[in-house]
């Protein structure tokens, strides 16, 4: 399921199965994402249950050269899957991906629980400028429980471009690998992570950091509430699978 320069979305009550992205949120490629600049933006996820053998529960990007802000993602289940969460770009992107909370997630049988990828490469022609560097920042990972997972998390920042203000909560993984992060360039807080998160993620949340974390707000709760009154009753609800 695919959401591609897109604003005030909201995808909710779905079983997926697929070889792909179970969701995937995205805005334009390169040059031609920077040029025609339509974001991704205020996009509600939850109760979204599914399993895909060879790609992420959610992932962004890696096409996000206009944008993607505002995304809450809640009340998650992936399973015999090869990642739970993941972000993905590119030098040469350019664009932005910040704002993002991901929060109340349950994996089961998942190789990798989070994912953060800043040399994805692909690009759609020689044109890209290599020097636009896409800006990462203000992205919560909250509740997030796992059994049987392989890694925790590979978290890789671009060199010269840190991903910054990534920020883990109240994280528990029972992870088979000796090695269960492995992350550079990148910064953040965190705090109950467990296995204990690698160390530039070590400064504590709380009492000093929590400004630098993104927290849901009201606002957007509210709003994607009173849309969803709003829209064609009766409400639909859709499970299918993808081959």
């Amino acid at each position: 399921m695919y959401t591609d320069s897109s604003d005030d979305v909201c995808i909710e009550d779905c079983y997926i199965s697929t070889g792909d992205d179970l969701i995937s949120i995205k805005s334009g490629w390169d040059e031609y994402g920077i040029s025609y600049a339509r974001p991704s933006s205020n996009i509600i996820i939850r109760r979204i249950a599914g399993q895909t053998s060879s790609s992420s529960g959610i992932a962004i990007g890696s096409e996000m050269s206009g944008g993607v802000s505002e995304v809450h993602a809640e009340s998650l289940q992936f399973f015999n899957s090869k990642t739970g969460i993941r972000i993905k770009t590119s030098p040469g992107r350019g664009g932005y991906v910040r704002n993002v909370y991901v929060s109340d997630v349950d994996l089961t049988d998942v190789k990798m629980a989070i994912r953060l990828t800043g040399n994805y490469g692909e690009h759609p022609d020689a044109s890209y400028d290599p020097k636009a560097l896409p800006d990462i920042n203000k992205i919560t990972f909250k509740d997030i429980r796992g059994d049987n997972i392989s890694v925790a998390g590979l978290l890789e920042g671009i060199e010269g471009d840190n991903f910054v203000d990534i920020c883990l909560s109240n994280i528990t993984l029972n992870v088979t690998s000796s090695s269960p992060w492995n992350c550079s360039f990148i910064r953040g807080y965190s705090d109950s992570v467990s296995p204990d998160t690698c160390e530039p993620l070590r400064d504590r949340i709380f009492p000093h950091h929590s400004s630098s974390c993104y927290h849901i707000s009201d606002d957007l709760q509210t709003q994607s509430d009173r849309k969803q009154q709003s829209w064609l009753m009766p409400r639909l609800s859709f499970s299918f699978t993808i081959i």
